[in-house]
């Protein structure tokens, strides 16, 4: 791992992100790109008005200003820190970046959800998850005790999903994460027999994913990962996910927003 990206507005979920992205770096030797993104509307920019050319310079000085002060953090001595500040809230400009830079992962900070919304629905995190080429690690709380030793991995032993696994696979060697693959049971959604099971996952090996999956039973996808995830000590649960229809249609049926409320853990998606 040589680049991350984090992007910030400087709240305390991007110090979180900032905080995440630190040790990594530190560990991996991995340098930081932290990017945050301005909303200038189009005709703030394009217009030669005077008025509208000095409060464009004014947003940059204030965004550079905090920008300072923000990376003025002790944990961040000794780490290549590489502000940056794009015009546009544009999702696709972060994906942009990350190609350019040939960003390895994305950190962002989410403050979790109410019960009426949909899994980081209408948040930046949603957004960059729909948008992002590149695996982006959510996190909502202070890494005090940050690992990535023991990674869950959430698997619907389809066979178009195994680009997402080997993304999986690749990232993780490279951070010395052992990954744990399961797959949940549900009890009335695409229950499984033990048989076809083994079948499922024999066929799933032999396209290329993993060849050994653990089997768990949960009432939802989300119970059934957390459940995992404690038995199993884990540090971060891992899945994939359509850029249409971002987290909240996961593996064959639609994840509720239980995973990223009620998980402490932080999550990991990989884009199909």
């Amino acid at each position: 791992m040589k680049n991350i990206i984090i992007p910030i507005d400087f709240s305390q979920q991007s110090e979180f992100a900032l905080q995440t992205g630190a040790i990594l770096a530190k560990k991996h030797d991995a340098k930081l790109h932290v990017l945050h993104m301005l909303e200038l509307s189009d005709s703030l920019i394009s217009q030669s008005h005077t008025a509208n050319k000095n409060e464009m310079f004014f947003l940059f000085a204030l965004a550079k200003k905090s920008f300072e002060e923000f990376l003025d953090k002790d944990y961040l001595n000794g780490i290549v820190v590489e502000p940056m500040i794009k015009r546009y809230k544009v999702y696709n400009e972060v994906d942009l970046v990350a190609k350019e830079v040939n960003a390895d992962l994305i950190i962002m900070g989410s403050k979790g959800l109410t019960p009426q919304d949909g899994i980081f629905a209408g948040s930046n995190a949603e957004k960059m998850v729909r948008n992002s080429k590149t695996p982006v690690l959510i996190v909502k709380q202070e890494p005090k005790d940050f690992d990535l030793k023991n990674v869950v991995y959430a698997t619907s032993l389809e066979t178009d999903s195994i680009p997402a696994y080997k993304k999986a696979v690749h990232l993780f060697s490279t951070l010395g994460s052992k990954l744990n693959p399961v797959y949940v049971n549900r009890p009335f959604n695409g229950f499984l027999s033990s048989r076809e099971f083994n079948d499922k996952r024999n066929a799933f090996a032999l396209a290329g994913g993993a060849e050994k999956v653990d089997f768990i039973a949960g009432h939802t996808v989300e119970d059934g990962l957390i459940q995992y995830a404690e038995a199993t000590n884990a540090d971060c649960i891992a899945v994939s996910t359509h850029a249409r229809k971002g987290l909240n249609h996961f593996l064959k049926g639609s994840i509720s927003e239980d995973l990223a409320n009620s998980a402490e853990l932080p999550v990991i998606t990989f884009k199909l």
